[in-house]
């Protein structure tokens, strides 16, 4: 059995499929991560949906933004951006069956020694915590009142954890920290607006997973979001939004070896740099 943590797949069934044919994947004996926006920006996100969810136990995925805007979208608490690509699914007849399923799905998982999330955690987080302040937003999404928790969800304030918060803003800032963050400073105050190279920094940011004392270095962390970051393979720390759906390719990472297998995406690719 092997299990392989993929990237950011963003609507791109084709190069998933390709990818998973690749490496000889088996739903009757291998497993498969999945990093977070299965959906928008790409061509193909009913097809990616239909496709994961019929993996059954053979695939589990974490939230990402663009599954949660999803959400929300379906919902009816926001209005359709122009980059948005998932018409498909809120026009299907299971589309509101497969809104459901991903609403349902996990902001971190993890199985020691590895752990998985979208976009990152805050720098004051212990694993542990981090799991506990998941559950939250989880039993949120999950609930009868999810609807209420979802008309509230979206917003950059607060900007920072505070063991204070509550309501609405407390959940926020775990959802904002799991699925949005790229940049934050050494007390863990977050930065929404900048997506590009860790170069690029904001003054007085950094990219979360260098803030020195992160609590959860420790940790074997895996996570995708940031495509202008790219491939990363640091011992602790692995980054597989390897930018498909900008013509990049789409990356799986076999946990047991720490093999790499990918496969180019140069067939769609939309104009205004990377996805957020």
């Amino acid at each position: 059995m092997s299990t392989y943590a993929i990237g950011d797949i963003q609507g791109c069934y084709d190069e998933l499929r390709r990818l998973l044919d690749e490496i000889g994947f088996d739903p009757a004996r291998d497993r498969l991560w999945l990093g977070g926006d299965l959906v928008n920006r790409g061509p193909q996100s009913l097809a990616v949906l239909r496709f994961v969810r019929g993996l059954g136990a053979a695939a589990l995925t974490v939230l990402g933004n663009h599954d949660l805007h999803l959400v929300v979208r379906a919902m009816g608490f926001d209005r359709p951006r122009r980059d948005d690509t998932f018409q498909d699914v809120l026009e299907a007849p299971d589309g509101p069956e497969l809104v459901d399923w991903l609403r349902l799905q996990p902001l971190i998982h993890v199985e020691p020694p590895w752990a998985m999330v979208h976009a990152g955690l805050l720098p004051q987080w212990t694993l542990a915590r981090a799991q506990a302040l998941a559950r939250e937003a989880q039993e949120a999404l999950r609930g009868p009142r999810h609807r209420e928790f979802l008309g509230e969800l979206y917003g950059s304030d607060p900007d920072r954890w505070d063991d204070a918060l509550a309501g609405a803003e407390r959940l926020r800032v775990i959802v904002n920290a799991m699925t949005r963050m790229r940049f934050c400073t050494i007390d863990g105050v977050m930065e929404f607006r900048s997506k590009g190279e860790v170069e690029h920094a904001p003054p007085g940011f950094m990219p979360w997973f260098e803030v020195p004392g992160r609590r959860s270095s420790a940790q074997r962390l895996i996570c995708g979001h940031w495509s202008a970051l790219g491939l990363r393979l640091g011992k602790n720390f692995v980054a597989l939004d390897s930018g498909c759906v900008w013509g990049g390719s789409l990356t799986a990472f076999r946990l047991e070896d720490r093999r790499v297998f990918q496969a180019a995406c140069s067939r769609f690719r939309r104009p205004g740099g990377p996805a957020g």
